[in-house]
């Protein structure tokens, strides 16, 4: 299935009032669903990573009041490049990437954000200590939403 109908898809879901859909053309699945922000889907806890289905959480039609600027640290704001699921680690059980309090360096990894099944790397942009982690592991993140700190 190509990107083009997979974005279709995606503006369907979101012109509708449909929670989840699923399309099956042959041996691919394609399956979006909308997640609310504050609840952690079933599947990010363990994903099976040989399924052929292709995950991509749209965005919410309910209005989340984003962060406001006094209630972050004062410091330079990474923010989500796209919408997936945040992980502060390579693997479960591994250590996380970054911790808060912790030295990086630009273009260092701060953590791993999964989208349709791709797993995409969250590097610093600039060097300095992590001020802040606004996200928790296995949480949904929206595009452009506020993710670390660094100072």
């Amino acid at each position: 299935m190509d990107l083009r109908k997979i974005k279709k898809l995606i503006d369907l879901l979101e012109e509708s009032n449909l929670a989840e859909l699923e399309i099956k053309e042959g041996e691919e699945v394609v399956r979006l669903s909308r997640v609310p922000r504050n609840s952690a889907p079933a599947a990010a806890v363990a994903a099976p990573t040989a399924a052929p289905a292709a995950v991509a959480p749209a965005p919410t039609a309910v209005a989340v009041e984003a962060p406001t600027a006094t209630a972050l640290p004062a410091g330079h704001v990474v923010k989500a490049p796209m919408v997936g699921t945040f992980y502060e680690s390579a693997s479960p059980g591994t250590p996380a990437f970054v911790k808060v309090g912790q030295q990086v360096q630009a273009g260092e990894t701060l953590g791993i954000i999964e989208a349709m099944k791709m797993f995409n790397q969250i590097e610093a942009d600039v060097a300095g200590t992590v001020l802040a982690i606004l996200v928790n592991n296995g949480q949904p993140v929206e595009f452009d939403e506020p993710m670390f700190v660094i100072g």
